[in-house]
């Protein structure tokens, strides 16, 4: 009997063993500053990889339009069976079937296009400028959405933070009013409160661990993480003075934000595109030459003949379907100036939101930095009356709550401050 318990023993013993050595080791936490997840996001985030892969696309679309004003050089071969008459022969009766090999090297070189080859190779280079702004304006907005992200994990923090310290206040008075009623100091009433307000801000303790854990996940997310990866957020919350006024960030604002940028390249695009429209109505000169020779045997290669021309085409009458095109296109460029107008004003009235809330957290900052040193030393001499029998247990918890709320609203000021700034650099296109 021993022997088997001894067996069982040393089984039991072995099985543990391989399922703790089989665990895979807990990953360590990544350290994790506002500028690393930017640099992840943008690593990760697929959009900024989308517009890298369109201004590629443009590069090439620039070589392509290039190429529309060099020589080109083409080669036809024809193999041929036939039983009509040759076309320098006088007869079209029919004649023995014969085989007929041709060679024909052609080269050609616009001379003059009317302006329409090199309006092409603006328009394209344009369209590259638009999509290196696209990728600037793609970075700004990625970087906002890590910023915004990482300041809401913070927010959430600190807010654990604050639920914790509130639950172990509740904890050590709760004691305290306990050891005070077994003196027969207070009454049972009070030791009731203590318990109501504990469970309560042990509800609310809950509900801070839940909303920082989906700041992380939301963090995570945006930076192409795991979703549950344990990250430790290693900036504070802090303020920083911004000194510019709203006027100076408009200004620099409309200078620098790459959609302004885009829509004014857009606008040149456009009446670019009227130049490459009008150039149907000019004349066109190209010089072209041909080589070219046949034979009845493969693979055609004797009686030689040479061409050269000089070819000028003029579009002298295309019943107003030109002018209806430059029509079309002037339209397009006033839509374009409208808008870019209407950007103006839209990045105007987005710098103008994200100043103004910014400088309005700015001064609950400051408000509330003095609210949390008077709600301490409040709830400090909240406790001491109470153990001196001055003050009542509810203004002991009354302290305890407002401080609760003063350090919340603090932390609250602080996150609005620093979203509303990350707003604003993002309104103004600022790096």
């Amino acid at each position: 009997m021993k022997l088997h318990s001894t067996y069982f023993k040393t089984t039991f013993l072995s099985i543990l063993t391989f399922l703790a050595l089989s665990q895979p080791a807990f990953a360590q936490p990544i350290d994790l500053s506002l500028d690393d997840s930017i640099a992840l996001t943008f690593k990760n985030n697929p959009a900024l990889q989308i517009a890298a892969a369109r201004e590629e696309q443009t590069v090439w679309a620039i070589k392509e339009a290039q190429s529309n004003k060099k020589a080109s050089l083409d080669f036809t071969h024809i193999d041929l069976r036939s039983d009509a008459p040759h076309s320098w022969q006088p007869t079209l009766s029919s004649v023995d079937a014969y085989n007929y090999f041709s060679n024909t090297l052609t080269a050609s070189i616009p001379l003059y296009t009317g302006g329409k080859v090199e309006n092409s190779i603006k328009q394209a280079q344009l369209g590259q400028e638009n999509s290196q702004l696209e990728i600037a304006a793609t970075k700004n907005n990625l970087k906002l959405e890590s910023r915004q992200g990482y300041y809401q994990a913070l927010q959430s923090q600190l807010l654990l933070e604050i639920a914790k310290q509130t639950v172990a206040d509740f904890k050590v008075h709760l004691n305290h009013v306990l050891d005070m009623f077994d003196k027969g100091v207070v009454p049972w009433h009070d030791v009731l409160q203590t318990k109501v307000k504990l469970a309560n801000a042990e509800n609310t303790l809950v509900k801070a661990q839940n909303d920082y854990n989906l700041a992380i996940y939301r963090l995570n997310k945006t930076m192409g993480l795991p979703l549950h990866s344990e990250i430790n957020l290693t900036e504070p919350l802090i303020y920083q003075q911004f000194t510019l006024s709203q006027d100076d960030v408009i200004t620099f604002g409309l200078d620098h934000r790459p959609e302004m940028r885009q829509q004014q390249t857009t606008v040149k695009i456009r009446e670019t595109q009227v130049n490459i429209t009008r150039s149907e109505n000019r004349p066109k000169v190209m010089l072209k030459g041909t080589v070219a020779w046949d034979d009845t045997d493969f693979a055609g290669t004797k009686n030689e003949d040479s061409t050269a021309m000089l070819i000028t085409q003029l579009n002298v009458f295309d019943s107003g379907n030109t002018d209806a095109k430059i029509k079309q296109a002037q339209s397009e460029v006033l839509a374009a100036k409208e808008q870019a107008r209407q950007t103006h004003d839209d990045i105007s009235l987005e710098i103008s939101d994200a100043y103004l809330n910014m400088r309005e957290a700015e001064k609950r900052i400051s408000t509330n930095k003095v609210a949390v040193e008077e709600a301490s030393v409040n709830f400090e001499i909240a406790q001491k009356a109470y153990s001196a029998g001055v003050d009542t247990n509810l203004d002991v918890m009354d302290a305890e709550l407002a401080l609760t709320q003063a350090k919340t609203n603090y932390t609250n000021s602080l996150f609005d401050y620093n979203i509303s700034k990350a707003r604003l650099d993002k309104a103004i296109g600022s790096n």
